[in-house]
């Protein structure tokens, strides 16, 4: 089997003709003046493209080992409406969740898009079975992922093109390169790069402009602190995924809960504030399937930190 066929098998048509059977109309859940997602403050990728610097990061919305389908259909059709109505206007999603599922869900769900709404999507995995992912990121291969994500997405461009990962196996010039070719084709308008150091940054700046970075931070996790203070001195945008960690922030005996105590707020908060504080580019995607969790994640963008609380969490010793 070739790595494009991997997502030919599966169209879901009957899933998203399920979805649109259960769900209301897009204008239903209108933005209040002043939403939630909008206090974390805005950063603008690659200077023209503002968005609210708390997003959602839509890869719980499908089966276990992000494979196949969500197993509520409805309920994850409703967790991408009500984001948008706190004000979130950046959802992450990738070629590789599902595959292709989130993709055709978020259009299903969201399209006709609110016009500050941002989509950024990733190319660069094959995905032989749950749980599995392969980097592939082939020109070629890369070139079929944008064109699949621009159908099933419904877009004429992709506001933000991230390389998932970079292929060992191919070079660098060539992975950029391809999106830099699509870049000035009109299909892509900004590029991004995931789980990337500083020198690849900087090498993949020789070849195309990058306006983001994601990787995996937070505040048990500052492997890419260096990243960080990178992205912050040439004004790139950190997306950081895995924001409460891998549910262990969020769970007893997080190193978090006496500060959260003492703070009088939800352990995801503590974490997101942080995250918020620690620097004006980093924009935490959380993600969830939870409607709950979803209010109370962008509703940290309403919270503050003292200076004392801040630098007590920025020793790592709350």
């Amino acid at each position: 089997m070739s790595a494009g066929e991997f997502y030919s098998h599966s169209t879901f048509s009957d899933f998203t003709s399920l979805i649109l059977e259960q769900i209301q109309p897009a204008d239903t859940f209108p933005r209040p003046p002043q939403s939630p997602a909008a206090a974390a403050g805005t950063i603008t990728l690659g200077g023209d493209l503002p968005v609210h610097r708390i997003g959602y990061g839509a890869m719980q919305l499908t089966g276990p080992g992000v494979w196949g389908m969500p197993a509520d259909q409805a309920a994850a059709a409703n967790i991408l409406r009500q984001a948008v109505g706190l004000g979130v206007n950046f959802i992450d999603t990738a070629d590789s969740y599902g595959p292709a599922v989130n993709e055709e869900l978020i259009s299903q769900v969201l399209y006709p898009y609110p016009d500050d709404l941002v989509i950024a999507t990733k190319g660069g995995f094959i995905r032989p079975g749950p749980d599995k992912w392969e980097p592939l990121c082939r020109p070629a291969y890369l070139r079929q992922q944008v064109e699949m994500s621009l159908r099933r997405l419904r877009l004429e461009r992709i506001d933000l093109y991230q390389l998932h990962r970079v292929d060992p196996l191919v070079e660098l010039a060539d992975q950029v390169g391809e999106l830099r070719s699509l870049q000035e084709e009109g299909k892509i308008r900004h590029i991004g790069l995931c789980e990337v150091n500083v020198s690849t940054i900087k090498k993949a700046r020789k070849i195309a402009d990058i306006v983001s970075v994601q990787n995996c931070y937070n505040f048990a996790d500052r492997y890419y602190d260096s990243v960080v203070d990178y992205c912050e001195s040439e004004g790139i945008a950190f997306v950081a995924w895995f924001p409460l960690g891998n549910g262990d922030l969020v769970a007893p005996g997080s190193a978090l809960e006496p500060m959260a105590r003492r703070s009088k707020v939800s352990l995801a908060q503590l974490a997101l504030t942080w995250l918020l504080r620690r620097s004006e580019v980093i924009m935490p995607i959380p993600g969830t399937d939870n409607l709950e969790h979803l209010k109370e994640n962008v509703f940290s963008a309403v919270l503050d930190l003292s200076d004392e609380t801040y630098a007590e969490l920025r020793m790592g010793s709350a």
